[in-house]
Order: C-alpha cells, then structure tokens, then sequence
C-alpha cells in the first residue's frame, strides 16, 4: 500500500490537506506535521474518511498539540520527555478512532531541539549522557508498547546532515541514524523500524557510509518505508525518477508486503508522477 503524507500540501487546518489529496484521487493518506491544532479536526477527519473511502496512518507530530514543543522521548528533560509520552499515548487513541493500525514516531535526540531549528541548523549544545538518553528511550518505548497492545509502533530513523555534523564537530547527537544503531539497539529493545530511505541517504553521506549496503541491510528489516529523494547532504523531500540511484536500488529490494508513504514537497503533478513511479517499482 502507498500513502501518501500531508506534509505534501501546505494548509494550516488537517481538513484542508486531506481535502486536497482526496479530491486529487489519494485514498491512502498518512497524516503529519505542518498544520495547526483547531477544535473539531477529529469529526473532520471521520467525516472525510467516510466521504472518500480513506485509509488513515498518524505520524509522528499529529495531531498537532496546541502548544508546539519537538518530540523526545529520550530527552533527561522531565517536562519534555512526559510530554513526548503523552502526545504519543494521544495519537495512539486517535490512531484507534481513525481505524489506523500502526503509528511510526521518531527515534529520539541527545539534545532537545527547539521548535524553530527542526530541519536546520541546530544550535550547538551541551549533550545528555548518552547511556541514560537511551535508557529512558527504551523505558518510554515499553510503556507506549504496553498502552499499544496489539496496535503497531514503529521508530523513525534520524537524519544527520552535514550541516549539523560541522556545528557538533563529528559528535551524532541523533539516535539511530544507521544499520549499526539499529543493531545495537534491537539487542535492548524489540521495535518495529519505520525505514526513511531520505534520512538514511544523508546520514550515510555524513557518517562516510555505504548508502546502497545501508539501505539494502536495512530494507529487510522494515515493512514501513518513507519514500523521498535529495543531494545527499540535506532532506530535500525531493520527487523519484525512473533512473535514479534510489529507484535502481529500490529495484534491487525485495519490496513486497511493505507499505510506503511519499513526503514529496512538490507540485501535485510531481507528486502523482512519484506515486507513480514507486507503484510500478513495487508492482
């Protein structure tokens, strides 16, 4: 199954972005970051769902919490980290009223971020200790299994751009950005991995790993992929093309029984020109 997301169009209200996909023929939509909260988007959703026979997935930052904070749940911030808790426990009900079936929600930070430096420059700050960082990562991620039960989570890889490599002198501040952080963190905490192939691009270039091994050690492990393309250096949310690099190592993965989401920041003609792409690469 292909979504795609409604960080694709640009609206402040959810109802609007979800409008737009639908009406361009979009059933499966995946709901994210880039709108405001208002009173009443949870009817609005049903009514659309309804209206247009739609398949719903929330992502990570949605619903948008009235007050806008950046999600970590492996911050040593107590009002942080409990409110990454709470806003995740929230969009698990949520997902359950929508009649979604899993939800993917970022790997945690050895900072907090501030709202206004998500995707950007990070201000360079002292680090938590990176032990009791993960430790209370994999606390918070058993305790959302447990709220879960049988609903399905997934974490997100980070991207580590070369801009924020330079700002931290080589020092990753994100957690799981590669195959190795995957692995070693499998050994501590069973979790479903939410694969961006557009993170994995950049932090491969960053970390001076392999992208093709990266992406091909990862892909097996993961039934959830977000599609995008970029330079390498940044998270461009760029469209696919019939010969690019990462569709020729799409080709190369065995891609069935997964579901993908396109995070396409183009026009809507380029968007349905990927969607394309990507049906008949995994077709």
């Amino acid at each position: 199954m292909i979504y795609v997301s409604t960080s694709c169009v640009k609206h402040n209200k959810i109802i609007d972005s979800v409008k737009e996909l639908a009406n361009n023929g979009f059933k499966n939509i995946e709901l994210s970051g880039g709108t405001q909260y208002y009173d009443g988007f949870e009817n609005d959703l049903l009514y659309l769902k309804e209206k247009h026979t739609l398949n719903y997935v929330c992502h990570n930052y949605f619903p948008p919490p009235k007050q806008h904070f950046v999600l970590n749940l492996a911050s040593l911030n107590d009002e942080i980290y409990n409110n990454t808790l709470n806003h995740i426990k929230n969009t698990i009900t949520l997902s359950k009223v929508l009649g979604a079936e899993k939800l993917g929600f970022h790997a945690g930070f050895f900072i907090d971020i501030k709202v206004n430096e998500i995707g950007k420059k990070i201000t360079k700050e002292v680090l938590f200790d990176k032990d009791k960082a993960v430790k209370r990562f994999i606390r918070g991620v058993s305790e959302l299994t447990e709220f879960a039960g049988q609903f399905k989570l997934y974490i997100e890889n980070n991207v580590f751009s070369s801009t924020n490599y330079k700002s931290y002198k080589g020092e990753n501040f994100f957690m799981l950005t590669n195959s190795t952080d995957f692995f070693n963190l499998k050994k501590d905490l069973n979790f479903n991995l939410l694969l961006d192939v557009a993170h994995l691009k950049v932090s491969s270039k960053t970390l001076k790993l392999n992208f093709e091994e990266e992406l091909l050690n990862l892909i097996k492990n993961s039934n959830y992929i977000h599609i995008s393309d970029n330079d390498g250096f940044h998270d461009l949310n760029n469209t696919l093309t019939s010969n690019s690099e990462l569709v020729k190592l799409l080709k190369k993965s065995d891609l069935s029984n997964k579901d993908f989401t396109l995070e396409i920041y183009d026009n809507m003609d380029k968007i349905k020109d990927t969607y394309k792409i990507l049906n008949e690469v995994i077709s």
